[in-house]
């Protein structure tokens, strides 16, 4: 039995959810499952898109991608559908953690989730906790807590250096959604 990890992606920098993407693609292609849990995010996203043909293209369960955000809160506070969707969403994978299903489990922008107070950070830890050895699980999204990174074995910083936003560019279809 391999022995699985705990990695938190984070920081101010573009490509948090691209890498944990990266790492699914790779573990598919090594025959482990794969779990991925959207916090925040409700749109479709390209990545979205391909992930939903690559999942047709396996056994059915290889893949899931589920998404348990409403859309972004740039422009308004978080709701109670927000926040009952979230916690939809932490009960989701604690299942998926538990199955035996799944080699790997990605739960995308869950720190900014928690930031923005739709999900706790007691929340994270018990999904943290309920981790089987054998079962690698990312976290994604700024704003990681303390008590996250500490609890992590893999933590990757995104740093902004540069960034073309700041000169008025719009995300783009295919780079950054």
């Amino acid at each position: 039995m391999a022995t699985g990890y705990m990695q938190v992606y984070t920081g101010n920098g573009k490509g948090k959810t691209t890498a944990s993407i990266g790492l699914a693609v790779r573990a598919l292609g090594a025959g482990m499952s794969v779990y991925i849990g959207q916090f925040i995010k409700g749109m479709r996203y390209s990545e979205i898109a391909t992930l939903e043909t690559l999942a047709a293209a396996l056994e059915p369960g290889r893949l899931v991608v589920k998404q348990y955000g409403r859309g972004c809160f740039i422009f308004r506070d978080p709701e109670q559908a927000d926040i009952d969707a979230a916690a939809t969403g932490i009960e989701e994978a604690r299942a998926a953690l538990s199955s035996g299903a799944y080699g790997l489990v990605i739960l995308d922008e869950l720190n900014v989730a928690i930031k923005v107070g739709v999900a706790t950070e007691d929340q994270a830890l018990s999904l943290i906790q309920a981790r089987p050895p054998e079962v690698e699980l990312v976290i994604t999204g700024r704003y990681a807590p303390d008590s996250i990174l500490a609890a992590a074995d893999l933590v990757t910083e995104m740093c902004e250096i540069k960034h073309y936003y700041q000169q008025g560019v719009q995300a783009r279809d295919g780079i950054e959604r």
